[in-house]
């Protein structure tokens, strides 16, 4: 038997990983800015975490939600302190589609309402609900339908007042577009998909999957614009390559027994991982690290000659050419170590783990400097 073979594939076998360096099986040394799609949020192996799923395992690995799991009220205290939502109450799940189809989902039941407002470029998930309100024809089968949900174009405020009526069930937007190619969502945007929703009650979703988690160099990408959304998603950078996801739920909602459900979601296991990143974002600031980091890194690739647009935040960066970027992110990481990303075409995408360092940021841009026209 063969895997399904749906990605295309590069011929590097990692085997180790420590903070953002990868070997493969040959001893080969690679810088990792990419952190497999935004996933290595402290870095690779991190001794902190390494010990709190080895201490975890050894004990309990995994039990159902039919017990209690004190694990899940920690997560659910040090987020609440950490994001500034203590108020809001924690579902976990397994993945980013998985959170954006609870989030999906429990807006419906909070209103009765079907209508949903997606963006353009916008990415949530392959599965049924979250695949509905993802801008790609290329990935929805024919039972993933979408007849009830209504495209706007990024960062289009107006759009949103004239869109969102008495039949929206919910607004769900990325605070960055990822996979669409960095477009920051703007103060006014965020502020008019807020005050439309709360006009016609309906629900703000707030993808933070791929923004969140302090990638931005704040924990979530709605506090730059200050709005508070009714359903926040989270997963990648949650569990720093542990498969967990989960939404934070605005107080307006009441849990009811059958309304949400999973097997896996929050076992013990996911949540000493997840516990731990949040430990370590805080004992070792990489919030503040992302900002600084960030920002030198921006300012440092203004001064290349050749890049169209730079666009993000912190430690979220999208670097548009003028040219295609595939042979160039493949130069520079067969040639030069590093691994990158891409978003469509032009666009190179920037994720590390949020403890980079300068010195792995001037070596990407030195890299970088000699395959630009």
């Amino acid at each position: 038997m063969n895997t399904f073979n749906v990605y295309p594939i590069y011929d590097i076998n990692p085997v180790k990983a420590l903070n953002s360096t990868l070997w493969d099986e040959n001893g080969t040394k690679y810088t990792d800015l990419y952190g497999g799609h935004a996933v290595i949020s402290i870095g690779h192996s991190h001794p902190k975490y390494v010990k709190a799923i080895s201490d975890q395992v050894a004990n309990l690995g995994f039990y159902s939600n039919s017990v209690r799991i004190p694990l899940q009220q920690q997560l659910a205290e040090k987020l609440g302190e950490l994001s500034g939502l203590p108020d809001y109450q924690l579902f976990l799940a397994n993945s980013g589609a998985e959170a954006n189809e609870n989030a999906l989902k429990l807006a419906s039941f909070h209103n009765g309402r079907k209508k949903i407002i997606a963006f353009k470029k916008g990415f949530h998930g392959r599965t049924s609900a979250a695949v509905a309100v993802t801008d790609n024809p290329n990935i929805k089968a024919a039972i993933n339908d979408d007849s009830h949900v209504v495209f706007l174009d990024y960062n289009d405020a107006e759009a949103v007042r004239e869109a969102v009526d008495d039949e929206t069930c919910a607004v769900i937007v990325e605070g960055i577009q990822g996979v669409g190619g960095i477009h920051v969502g703007s103060d006014e945007f965020m502020k008019a998909i807020r005050e439309s929703c709360d006009q016609h009650g309906a629900v703000f979703i707030h993808d933070s999957v791929q923004c969140g988690y302090g990638r931005s160099g704040k924990f979530f990408t709605w506090e730059f614009s200050g709005v508070k959304p009714d359903i926040i998603s989270m997963a990648k950078g949650m569990g720093n390559g542990f498969p967990v996801g989960g939404i934070l739920i605005s107080p307006k909602f009441e849990a009811k027994y059958g309304l949400l459900g999973t097997t896996f979601g929050g076992n013990h296991l996911a949540c000493a991982a997840a516990l731990s990143v949040l430990q370590v974002i805080e004992e070792e600031g990489l919030l503040e690290n992302a900002r600084a980091v960030g920002e030198y890194a921006f300012d440092q690739l203004k001064k290349i000659s050749g890049i169209k647009e730079l666009r993000g935040r912190g430690l979220m960066i999208g670097i548009e050419l003028d040219q295609p970027v595939k042979e160039i992110r493949e130069k520079i990481l067969f040639e030069d170590k590093i691994f990158t990303g891409v978003a469509g075409a032009h666009t190179i995408r920037l994720l590390p783990s949020l403890g980079v360092r300068k010195e792995e940021i001037d070596a990407f841009i030195s890299a970088l400097k000699k395959y630009l026209i």
